[in-house]
């Protein structure tokens, strides 16, 4: 038993390490893509100007990627306090506490960014599926399965509640129609469709999916069928 468990700590460490190179060159070839619409946000940013900064795509990208250290000072802070107290899987709730808010509310934001003329533009609602997902183009769709991914990811990690596919995808549902009556209520000049709603949903499924090893694990014990309980005498 000893032996097999010492055998199988190097494995998991050098799998660790084949994930986390993807994972730093993604994250490179994204900061050299963006490179030169975030550095002219960056002045505005560093200024603390609203505009150009705070209400724009680029700006909102920046701040983004530049608070990710303080997320994960945060992580660490949550874990450190719940290992003291000797909670389990102390850093894996900490994580997915820390990157559903840090991972969603960016999204948000750019979800309920006012159009051109908020306020004034009549309220607008598409309602027939599959209607706007010609006008929304690749880069359209990519940011909407974008909006809840990390929801998705972290949410089943966190609660086990939602630990399974069908649970992931109303809470996609649920949060963007949330999004989208909010957009119409408040006349924010953008059009409230249920294309929407489907792509943010299928972002959500797709991450809990790139997570289920992770949450099916935290909630394998409770899933599984309970013993019957035998009759007294």
């Amino acid at each position: 038993m000893n032996d097999d468990t010492s055998l199988s700590a190097p494995p998991r460490r050098t799998r660790g390490i084949v994930l986390l190179l993807p994972a730093v060159l993604g994250l490179a070839g994204a900061l050299f893509v963006l490179r030169r619409p975030l550095m002219m946000s960056a002045p505005m940013c560093a200024a603390g100007r609203w505009h150009g900064c705070f209400d724009t795509f680029n700006g909102v990208v920046l701040m983004t990627l530049v608070t990710v250290p303080l997320a994960v000072l945060v992580a660490w802070a949550l874990a450190y306090r719940r290992r003291a107290a000797g909670v389990p899987s102390a850093w894996r709730l900490s994580l997915a506490e820390v990157g559903m808010v840090h991972g969603t509310v960016p999204f948000l934001w750019l979800t309920t960014m006012p159009g051109a003329e908020p306020g004034v533009a009549p309220a607008r609602v598409s309602l027939v599926p599959l209607r706007d997902l010609v006008t929304m183009g690749s880069l359209g769709i990519a940011g909407n399965l974008l909006v809840f991914a990390s929801l998705g990811f972290f949410a089943p990690m966190r609660f086990a509640a939602l630990a399974s596919v069908p649970r992931i995808l109303a809470l996609g549902a649920g949060c963007s129609v949330l999004v989208e009556t909010a957009q119409y209520v408040l006349r924010l000049d953008r059009v409230s469709s249920v294309d929407d709603v489907l792509v943010n949903a299928l972002g959500a499924v797709l991450a809990g999916l790139a997570s289920r090893r992770w949450w099916r694990t935290a909630a394998g014990p409770s899933d599984g069928p309970r013993p019957a309980v035998a009759p007294a005498g």
